[in-house]
C-alpha cells in the first residue's frame, strides 16, 4: 500500500524548479498564453464601448485627447511649417522705402476720405433740393465776422471757381447769405443777418412773398406782413425762386418771434433765426447755376 501511494504521489510538477521558485517567471508564461488571443478580444471590446458610447462621453474625450496632446502637435506643426517655408529675399525692401511708402498711403488715404465727405455733402444736397443743372462748389471759411453792424463770411473760393455776386451760399442744406464780392482766390458773403442784406422769402403757408431783412446779433425780419396772414413760431422760412440764382425754394431760418407790430398794428412784426450754427460755420457751398453758360 504504501509503495501504491509513492507511484500515486508522484506526479509531474506545472513547472521546472527553475520556473517555480522564480514569481515574475510565472506570471512572464502566464501572460504569454495570455497575449495573443485575450489581448485582441479586450481591445474589441473597448472598441464597441467607445462606438455605442454617447456622443457627450466621446467629445469629453476628444476634447481631453486635444489638451493633452494638443501642445506636442501644435508644436511638430509650426517645426513642419517652418521647415517648409523659404524666406523671399526677393520681396524684401529697405525700412526707408518702406516708411516712404507707409506715409504716402496714410497721405492717400486722408485724401480719399476727405473727398468722400465732399461727396456726402453734396449727394445730400442733390437728394433733398432739386437743384438740377446746378454747380455745388465747397469752400472753406477763413473769417467769420458777426456783429450788430455787420456779419459776414470770407471763404477760400473765387473768381477761379466760378464764383460771382449775387449766388446764394449753403450750409447744413440751408441758404446762410449770397457772394457779395469776389476777388481770383477768395470771395466774401454776405449773411442774411447783415444789416444790409435783403432776399425775398416765402413764410410757411402764406401764399405771399415778402424781403427778410437782417437786424445784426444772429437775427432778421420780415416786414410788411399783413395780420391777416397766419403766422406761427416755428414757421418755416424759405427763399424764393431767383431765375439764374436759385431754381427752387430752400430754406433760410424759422419764425423764433411773432407780434404785432408796433408802429402799424396792422402788420406782423417777424423775427427770424438761422437754422444753423452761423458763428460755428467751417465749409459752406456756393450754388452755381447754368456753371457751362458761365
Amino acid at each position: 500500500m504504501m509503495r501504491m501511494r509513492n507511484k500515486d504521489s508522484v506526479r509531474t510538477p506545472l513547472y521546472t524548479n527553475s520556473q517555480s521558485g522564480d514569481p515574475s517567471k510565472r506570471d512572464e508564461v502566464r501572460l504569454g498564453r495570455l497575449s495573443g488571443r485575450m489581448l485582441f478580444t479586450w481591445l474589441m471590446l473597448a472598441g464597441f464601448i467607445l462606438l455605442f458610447s454617447p456622443r457627450d462621453l466621446t467629445n469629453k474625450l476628444q476634447f481631453a485627447f486635444v489638451r493633452i496632446f494638443g501642445l506636442p502637435l501644435s508644436l511638430s506643426r509650426s517645426v513642419s511649417l517652418s521647415a517648409r517655408s523659404k524666406p523671399l529675399v526677393d520681396e524684401v525692401v529697405s525700412r526707408g522705402l518702406y516708411n516712404r511708402l507707409q506715409n504716402h498711403l496714410a497721405n492717400v488715404t486722408e485724401q480719399l476720405h476727405q473727398e468722400h465727405q465732399v461727396v456726402e455733402v453734396l449727394s445730400g444736397l442733390r437728394n433733398r433740393f432739386a437743384l438740377e443743372g446746378a454747380k455745388l462748389v465747397c469752400a472753406d471759411v477763413i473769417i467769420i465776422s458777426i456783429s450788430a453792424e455787420h456779419s459776414e463770411l470770407i471763404i477760400n473760393r473765387g473768381e477761379n471757381d466760378g464764383l460771382a455776386g449775387g449766388q446764394f451760399v449753403l450750409s447744413d442744406n440751408s441758404i446762410v447769405g449770397v457772394v457779395s464780392d469776389v476777388s481770383p482766390r477768395t470771395s466774401q458773403v454776405r449773411l442774411f443777418t447783415d444789416p444790409e442784406s435783403k432776399i425775398a422769402v416765402k413764410i410757411g403757408r402764406v401764399n405771399a412773398e415778402r424781403l427778410i431783412h437782417g437786424s445784426g446779433n444772429d437775427s432778421a425780419k420780415v416786414k410788411l406782413l399783413s395780420r391777416k396772414y397766419k403766422v406761427r413760431v416755428g414757421d418755416k422760412v424759405m427763399v424764393r425762386k431767383k431765375p439764374g440764382f436759385l431754381d427752387t425754394p430752400i430754406i433760410i431760418g424759422v419764425v423764433a418771434k411773432c407780434r404785432t407790430d408796433d408802429v402799424n398794428p396792422t402788420l406782423w412784426d417777424v423775427t427770424v433765426k438761422p437754422v444753423c450754427d452761423i458763428e460755428q460755420l467751417k465749409t459752406v457751398s456756393v450754388i452755381i447755376m447754368n456753371p457751362s453758360g458761365t
